[in-house]
């Protein structure tokens, strides 16, 4: 019994690292114009079932879902069960500014993570999830007359790639048979790469290339707590915490410019900054609270609120982290609220009244200024989880419908219709045998 264990947790390491790989070598996780600033577009955290319940999770439990968002609920959970929770997500979404239109879609991986007790009340989980992704991509012509009268046309376009993950190892233990306390080491990596280049049609003028490629690397760690406290046979109320210490950024800056063309070319400046550990460029740290009631077996309400201040991060005055003078780092809230119904889950007739149904509305404003204005994003999570054998295991599907940003000022309105799709797997495999 204790080999088939043992092969079991080293397959799915395997598959872990396997993930791991394949995250890393992925370039373009988004694409938006909201990622040329800062640390990029920040992902929304969470397996499939935490967002199609509006991103919600600190004070969920529920024995049947890996929650990535608090560790103390790692703990809801069947102490023999191993559990492992896979999600991918399409990213489509439509831009506007004034009279200019376009639209891109993007797909990736979400999260990767499984979990397995440790002794009595007490269980880990591990895993790896994106943290921000870089994707975006425009270019105009000047219109200058009398520039373009001298030189001819003249292009400017930009690029961006790249993503930081955060691969991570939670452990909680529940006390006193209410209090749930956790604790998760995160560890983030990645690398960002933005290149802007200007090009003459004239091939007696030289163009210019510019741009920057950031490696990062980071530690810290998330705290997270929950009370549950029944009322009656059936209900509960369960509050919920968590707090993240900040990151300090380490790594590189890698930044360049060169003019090229047919006269001539050249290396006009190189240079290859270092960030240690007394860099001042950091993810601040964030406190989230929640609150949810439920009906046990049936159905769950759930609301949180995060908070972060990014002012003191030094992105604003970091090379590479700084797209423009109209960037301002500032303090990113978020309001979620979520909903889950299970019509009836004894029903041994129809399958439908097995399924899990979700609903959920989020407002978040983002961690950065454009221009002195806060930009801020608004939507809506539709889902459900289909059961599959016993009930425990399940196929999620989920959509969040929303818009960000505004037509008004230097902001670009964008809406999008994301896609997410997960797999929640769950088995006995820690059941003492009877017979050898």
């Amino acid at each position: 019994m204790l080999r088939k264990i043992l092969h079991r947790v080293i397959l799915t390491a395997v598959l872990v690292a396997g993930a791991t790989l394949s995250a890393s070598a992925q370039t373009t996780g988004t694409y938006t114009p909201y990622s040329i600033y800062g640390v990029g577009d920040l992902a929304q955290p969470g397996s499939a079932y935490s967002k199609t319940m509006g991103g919600t999770g600190v004070a969920l439990r529920n024995n049947r879902y890996l929650n990535l968002i608090n560790p103390a609920a790692v703990t809801a959970r069947d102490t023999l069960a191993f559990m492992a929770d896979f999600s991918l997500y399409n990213d489509n979404k439509v831009f506007r500014q004034a009279g200019i239109r376009s639209a891109s879609n993007t797909f990736n991986i979400n999260d990767l993570a499984m979990s397995f007790p440790i002794w009595r009340k007490s269980a880990m989980m591990v895993g790896i999830m994106p943290f921000s992704d870089t994707g975006f991509g425009y270019s105009f012509n000047y219109t200058d007359p009398d520039l373009i009268g001298r030189t001819g046309n003249i292009t400017y376009s930009a690029t961006g790639t790249g993503s930081i993950y955060k691969a991570f190892a939670a452990a909680g233990v529940t006390l006193f048979k209410r209090l749930s306390l956790g604790v998760q080491w995160n560890y983030y990596f990645g690398k960002l790469d933005k290149v802007y280049s200007t090009e003459f049609n004239d091939a007696s003028y030289n163009g210019i290339l510019n741009g920057t490629t950031t490696n990062v690397t980071g530690n810290s760690f998330k705290f997270g707590v929950q009370y549950e406290q029944p009322i009656g046979t059936k209900h509960a109320l369960t509050v919920g915490a968590t707090y993240s210490l900040p990151v300090k950024l380490t790594g590189s800056i890698e930044s360049y410019r060169f003019s090229s063309g047919t006269a001539v070319s050249d290396t006009l400046s190189y240079r290859m900054d270092y960030l240690g550990q007394d860099s001042k460029v950091q993810i601040p740290s964030e406190i989230a609270v929640g609150i949810s009631f439920q009906e046990r077996g049936r159905w769950v309400a759930t609301f949180d609120y995060s908070r972060s201040d990014w002012s003191g991060s030094g992105l604003d005055n970091t090379r590479s982290f700084t797209a423009s003078k109209l960037f301002t780092a500032t303090t990113a809230q978020t309001f979620r609220a979520g909903f889950e119904i299970v019509p009836n889950r004894n029903d041994i007739r129809y399958y439908l009244n097995h399924v899990a149904y979700r609903v959920g509305a989020y407002h978040k404003k983002e961690y950065y200024l454009l221009d002195g204005k806060q930009v801020a994003s608004t939507g809506i999570t539709l889902g459900l989880t289909l059961p599959i054998v016993n009930n425990y295991n399940g196929f999620t599907i989920g959509v969040d419908l929303g818009q960000r940003g505004s037509l008004s000022g230097e902001q670009i309105r964008e809406r999008y219709v994301n896609i997410s799709i997960g797999f929640n797997l769950y088995d006995i495999w820690f059941r003492k045998p009877q017979y050898e």
